[in-house]
């Protein structure tokens, strides 16, 4: 893998629109598979994507675009798949293309459905891939701050560490800087579960809940997700490093965390319903949620600010409530 391979980027969102700009910089031409004709038609006509940032300018002479899934999966080496976990079987439905001499990037962050699934345990489940044919791109990194070229760091994750280098070669520039990992499951799932945290860090701002509280919130937050991976996978992995750590907190910070702004709804009063239909973006925490619940049952780690995320966005608990009796949980 280099950069004469092919590369094309399946997804739409803000992520996938930041991904799509940093490829079309790096490489002669990249490939886009588009369901929205809307989105392509404004893109042909006026060189961006008119529903995520919108800023972001292309060089149309440098992408394929195509609302063909197979006619993008048929002219690539590479795929990055960047579709919110909850659409992802939507997104993929019409693929009738072997993924079989392909090597597959994800970067979605979040649990598929009724699975309970990552995305490259989709993947693998249902497309036969070998996880030597996966990787996974991870933060700490916003796509807004993409957008704006603000300098950024991301980790690529691969089973061998060579693989991970090239593909990190593919999007290192003046303002991405690139680390490799082997650890798929960690990094893929810490990527999750900090979903669910910037959702908790969320609702205690809708509350009213200062700073204090929050740092004790995310030291709480960051040990809960040590928990799981050791006890669901155990590693020599770092948690304390960038990709783990650090995306927990630009997540739960961030004024660009789609998740903590859905907590704060959630925290303010808002229905879960409500929230989501005035985001007009998928917060995947809500669905993480119940994902690394019900993976739960079966290890069974001390997970307080996760079951209280739940018990406010599923058993619907006042989040008040739920709050003050976490409070007596954390330390």
């Amino acid at each position: 893998m280099d950069k004469t391979s092919k590369v094309s980027v399946i997804g739409s969102g803000s992520w996938a629109t930041a991904i799509v700009k940093i490829l079309h910089e790096n490489l002669p031409s990249v490939g886009w598979y588009i369901r929205e004709p809307e989105i392509i038609q404004n893109l042909n006509e006026h060189s961006h994507n008119p529903k995520y940032l919108s800023s972001v300018r292309f060089d149309m002479t440098k992408l394929r675009i195509s609302n063909d899934l197979n006619e993008t999966v048929r002219e690539s080496d590479v795929l990055v798949f960047v579709v919110p976990s909850a659409y992802a079987h939507v997104w993929l439905e019409p693929l009738t293309e072997s993924l079989e001499d392909k090597f597959v990037i994800s970067a979605t962050k979040g649990i598929v459905p009724d699975e309970f699934i990552t995305v490259t345990e989709l993947f693998n489940k249902h497309y036969n891939l070998p996880y030597d044919k996966i990787g996974v791109i991870s933060g700490p990194c916003h796509a807004e701050e993409v957008a704006l070229e603000r300098l950024s760091y991301l980790t690529f994750s691969c089973k061998r560490r060579e693989k991970a280098e090239e593909v990190a070669e593919l999007f290192g520039s003046y303002y991405i800087r690139t680390i490799p990992s082997t650890d798929i499951y960690g990094t893929e799932y810490s990527a999750i579960l900090k979903n669910i945290f910037a959702v908790a860090a969320g609702i205690a701002h809708g509350l009213g809940y200062g700073d204090n509280f929050m740092a004790v919130l995310i030291s709480n937050a960051q040990r809960e997700m040590k928990r799981f991976l050791d006890k669901t996978y155990p590693s020599s992995r770092k948690t304390n490093a960038s990709a783990y750590l650090g995306d927990l907190l630009v997540t739960s910070y961030s004024q660009f965390s789609r998740n903590r702004t859905f907590g704060t709804m959630i925290g303010k009063g808002y229905s879960v319903k409500t929230a989501q239909l005035e985001m007009n973006m998928v917060a995947e925490g809500y669905y993480a949620t119940e994902g690394i619940k019900n993976i739960n049952e079966r290890y069974g780690v001390k997970m307080p600010i996760t079951d209280a995320v739940y018990n406010i966005l599923y058993e619907r608990i006042s989040p008040a409530i739920e709050f003050k009796l976490l409070t007596e949980k954390l330390k």
